[in-house]
């Protein structure tokens, strides 16, 4: 019998090497798929680019994100209670501090089974830092699956596990009270870390939008608490005194906007009886989920408008 010249002839020999040459072959074949399958997902994980951890420097936070697994435990678990906190955090290119910042406070409030997202409000316009709209935008674009706020410091991190971050039914919480902030101490100061139902914070119409750069906006909130007639409250029984929270803040390295323009020195004592969410301009430029070391938030590029007309010193000079 002739067969052709482009086979063969150990395949038409029928002894026990056809058998262990097939089985090897099919091993072989096994095993290059199960080196394909990883490598395609070792690719797919180093060019995903949803995790922060490397990103830093730039007002734009980075691209789409990798896929957030489902926080099951909270979601199924009744154990977390029925309510969901929304997080602020207003933002301006002090990613040092929120590569430390996000991953830290979502263990801490896991860890006492808060419901939470976290969401940064990032300033990306060219007027000077305003803290009170970014939080005003914050309140306006957490979604109604959440029910109360916390107004969150990014360079204020809490070091004790029995700090109440829970829902504030009876009235406004000042979780970073002035017997236990590092810095600041007066009665009247409701800075730092602030927990308010969303009822109450529409009680209040928000925060007055007149303060451009830093410091005062606090105060002219605690009247605004004082007006709406809410008992402010809070924690007790707490042994730690001024090391309950860790400052992260390098005044050295990044110096505040102090500067008092115009008239700003004369205004920043009065109280804004109008301003408030009612009249906070704004555009949200893009909205991203993201992940810092595992941990998930959500960042809100916006760009803040100002009517220099009211407040000229919304520019630096």
């Amino acid at each position: 019998m002739m067969y052709s010249s482009r086979r063969k002839p150990v395949l038409y020999f029928k002894d026990d090497r056809s058998f262990l040459l097939r089985k090897c072959t099919v091993w072989k074949l096994f095993g290059l798929c199960m080196l394909f399958v990883l490598g395609s997902l070792l690719w797919v994980q180093l060019t995903c680019s949803g995790d922060m951890s490397q990103t830093v420097g730039y007002s734009h936070l980075p691209h789409q994100p990798c896929p957030v697994e489902r926080q099951s435990s909270s979601a199924d678990d009744p154990s977390w209670g029925p309510h969901k906190m929304a997080l602020i955090v207003p933002f301006r290119e002090r990613f040092e501090e929120l590569l430390i910042f996000v991953p830290y406070i979502h263990t801490f409030l896991n860890k006492k089974k808060i419901r939470h997202k976290i969401i940064i409000i990032n300033q990306l316009d060219h007027f000077r830092f305003n803290r009170a709209s970014l939080i005003n935008v914050g309140y306006m674009e957490s979604g109604n699956d959440t029910d109360y706020i916390a107004m969150h410091d990014v360079d204020l991190l809490p070091q004790n596990e029995d700090l109440d971050y829970g829902f504030p039914k009876e009235g406004p919480f000042h979780v970073a009270s002035p017997e236990l902030h590092p810095l600041y101490h007066y009665k009247t100061y409701v800075g730092g870390i602030l927990l308010l139902t969303k009822k109450h914070y529409q009680l209040c119409n928000g925060m007055s939008n007149r303060f451009w750069g830093w410091g005062r906006e606090d105060d002219e909130f605690f009247r605004r608490l004082k007006a709406a007639d809410l008992k402010l409250f809070r924690p007790t029984g707490i042994t730690t005194g001024t090391k309950t929270f860790r400052h992260i803040h390098d005044p050295a390295w990044r110096k505040r906007d102090q500067k008092r323009i115009a008239a700003q020195k004369q205004e920043q004592f009065k109280v804004d009886p109008e301003g408030g969410l009612t009249n906070v301009r704004y555009k949200v430029e893009s909205r991203q989920e993201v992940t810092i070391s595992g941990a998930p938030c959500t960042v809100i590029n916006t760009f803040l408008e100002c009517d220099v007309s009211l407040t000229p010193w919304c520019q630096s000079s």
